[in-house]
């Protein structure tokens, strides 16, 4: 879920902090204009763009669209699929990305086919692709804005890190319980080899 350097370059080009940035910076070459920065210019020009770029809200990737409502593999599988594009679109804490991308990996792996039959299952993985995980990070990228205007306050990234700790457990709950369920199955077939007659 790592973009290419050029794209995260062109992204930023684009972005609401760069506009804001370049605005207050072409505020301070007006100002640099008419002599009243004198010999430190460069420094309000500096200054007044870093302060623009930083007061600015970031750039939200918009929230996926899930065209599934069932519960039914090959829909999720669908729905999975856009879920990580927007994923990879959205900034994330070094810690949150790790975590964020062990569930990921997670998911996809109960997500292939022939794994997840169970409907109780199919449902709280839907759940997680299609409500759980957007919204935990969408959430995380309004309030994390606005977290800077309030200190002192819990930050943003740990709830995050905490709500995608919780989805972690629930799919592992899933992957352990088709791992109990396998060896059941294969102990069975082991006793019916074992015990027919030639």
């Amino acid at each position: 879920m790592s973009e290419r350097p050029g794209n995260a370059v062109l992204r930023y080009a684009e972005s609401r902090k760069n506009l804001l940035g370049s605005l207050c910076g072409l505020a301070g070459v007006g100002i640099a204009l008419t002599g009243t920065a004198g010999a430190l210019w460069p420094l309000v020009v500096g200054g007044l763009y870093a302060a623009g770029a930083l007061i600015a809200p970031p750039d939200r990737p918009a929230t996926p669209e899930f065209a599934e409502e069932g519960d039914r593999l090959e829909g999720l599988r669908a729905d999975f699929a856009r879920l990580r594009a927007y994923l990879t679109e959205a900034e994330l804490p070094p810690a949150a990305r790790e975590r964020l991308t062990a569930l990921d990996t997670l998911v996809e792996a109960l997500l292939a086919p022939g794994w997840v039959t169970d409907p109780e299952h199919l449902h709280v993985l839907a759940r997680a692709v299609r409500q759980d995980i957007p919204e935990a990070v969408d959430t995380f990228v309004r309030t994390r804005w606005w977290s800077r205007f309030t200190p002192g306050t819990e930050q943003p990234e740990h709830h995050l890190e905490r709500q995608l700790a919780a989805l972690y457990e629930e799919a592992t709950a899933i992957a352990t319980a088709l791992r109990e369920a396998e060896a059941v199955r294969q102990e069975i077939h082991t006793r019916y080899v074992e015990g027919r007659d030639g």
